[in-house]
């Protein structure tokens, strides 16, 4: 009974006092985040506020100089990447990281390869991998891309690849994900087509995003916390923070 309880209290994401600095600059200060399981959070704030460098520690991508990080409260604080993605954390990027010249289920096979313990021949064509490919074919079905399967990356709208990428960060079944920017640079259809592919997304996946667009932010969290300068600002409701005048000052702008 006590087990049920407790994991029923452990947040899916949890960082404290989490601090990078890079020389003299204080990118990320004493930043205490909160995620619980399920949750939908969106962070947004100014460019520049260290929104992308808060993921970065996350994930492992920088080594953080103070604080710590923890998923359903196991201590990753100073986990390589590779192991953050064992343990379910899953991220995409504001850049697509795709094979241009392969198949979107080939781009999908090599990913989810990255997790196997198995032997890679240069020698095995890629659809040789049967249990591979059977988990890349559900995740594209699972997000609607699945008669994209076999078009080549390079030939694809840039909203497709968008999803693709999202795709790629959900082969490795994660318990965690975190989406950076991802409908940046996308038109009104192709930011529509992704907002409503991280709605349907799996519920017990926790999704953490950072969003500019303030409607898809709305859309996809109900919760929302701002950065400004590296710290959390504020935090609360979408409405709440739409609302909120030093939010609008510091993000939206305000009118004359």
């Amino acid at each position: 009974m006590n087990s049920i309880i407790t994991e029923s209290v452990t947040p899916a994401l949890e960082c404290k006092g989490l601090t990078k600095r890079f020389d003299s600059l204080e990118a990320v200060k004493e930043v205490n985040l909160r995620i619980e399981k399920g949750e939908r959070r969106a962070i947004i704030g100014p460019n520049g506020a260290g929104k992308t460098t808060l993921f970065s520690l996350i994930s492992g991508l920088y080594p953080v100089t103070s604080g710590s990080i923890r998923i359903f409260d196991r201590d990753i604080t100073h986990l390589p990447s590779y192991r953050r993605t064992y343990l379910g954390l899953g991220r995409t990027f504001q850049i697509t990281n795709l094979f241009p010249t392969l198949t979107v289920l080939d781009n999908l096979v090599i990913a989810a390869m990255g997790l196997q313990r198995m032997k890679f021949s240069m020698l095995k064509p890629l659809s040789g991998y049967r249990q591979i490919n059977e988990r890349a074919s559900e995740v594209l079905e699972s997000v609607g891309m699945a008669e994209k399967r076999m078009r080549v990356v390079k030939n694809l709208s840039y909203g497709d690849q968008r999803q693709i990428e999202i795709a790629l960060a959900l082969v490795n079944n994660p318990r965690v994900l975190l989406l950076d920017e991802p409908t940046a640079g996308l038109s009104q259809e192709a930011t529509a087509a992704v907002t409503g592919m991280i709605g349907r997304l799996d519920p017990q996946i926790t999704v953490l995003i950072i969003e500019h667009n303030m409607d898809v932010a709305l859309q996809v969290a109900k919760l929302i916390t701002v950065m400004h300068q590296g710290a959390l600002f504020a935090e609360g409701p979408p409405t709440e923070i739409r609302n909120n005048r030093h939010v609008q000052e510091i993000y939206f702008g305000t009118e004359d």
